[in-house]
């Protein structure tokens, strides 16, 4: 049996890793070697997921046409999100940049495969969902490995989902769940974007105690 430990100037890293892991949305446009694209969707590979099924699916979005129908997917959530809002926080949040659809060179979008056969239903028979759940979990092994290459990602969340997935044709029983924008950071930053510019500060509890 071999037992790997990582040292601590390993730990050190892998904390400040967590830290720089920031929701990107302004981008350089210059190219991503494909090669380093298929390391990064090999390292993804290795996320958990429940009994195995790995039902993540990995699309990426080049064809100009495709990208057009997302881009103006989120523009019309976008405004309808805005409508939710009223005083200082709709004029905050018109000005916030919550996509970089048009900067970044390479989009992805993420679904879960909701009919694979792979790891014949285990672990998913009481709790079907925990294959999004292994999907999200992929999505953020990707992060991770993105930003230990120098790369940023950003989950574009304002989005119709039904008319993403109208627009890629994608298999049917395929679920939506995220559409990443990929590229090299035209900036960066450890402080949470939405922090700086005042819409939340992140917090640091996350631990609740239950009642005897």
């Amino acid at each position: 049996m071999t037992q790997r430990n990582f040292g601590p100037d390993f730990c050190q890293e892998f904390e400040e890793l967590l830290a720089w892991r920031r929701d990107v949305r302004h981008f350089r446009t210059d190219p991503i070697p494909a090669e380093v694209i298929e390391h990064l969707l090999d390292l993804t590979s290795l996320s958990p997921s429940v009994g195995n099924a790995q039902p993540w699916r990995f699309v990426s979005v080049d064809d100009p046409a495709r990208r057009s129908a997302i881009i103006l997917n989120f523009q019309g959530a976008n405004e309808a999100a805005l409508s939710c809002y009223e005083g200082e926080k709709a004029e905050l949040y018109a000005k916030l940049k919550l996509a970089g659809l048009r900067e970044a060179p390479r989009h992805l979008a993420v679904f879960c495969d909701e009919t694979t056969p792979q790891g014949a239903g285990l672990g998913r028979q009481t709790m079907p969902e925990t294959l999004r759940y292994s999907t999200v979990l992929a999505i953020h092994t990707l992060w991770l490995a993105a930003r230990a290459q120098g790369l940023g990602l950003g989950w574009v969340s304002i989005i119709d989902p039904d008319a993403a997935t109208v627009a890629l044709d994608v298999p049917q029983g395929w679920r939506f769940v995220a559409y990443l924008c990929l590229g090299f950071p035209a900036e960066d930053h450890v402080e949470p974007e939405l922090q700086r510019k005042g819409w939340q500060a992140r917090e640091k509890a996350c631990r609740q105690v239950l009642p005897r």
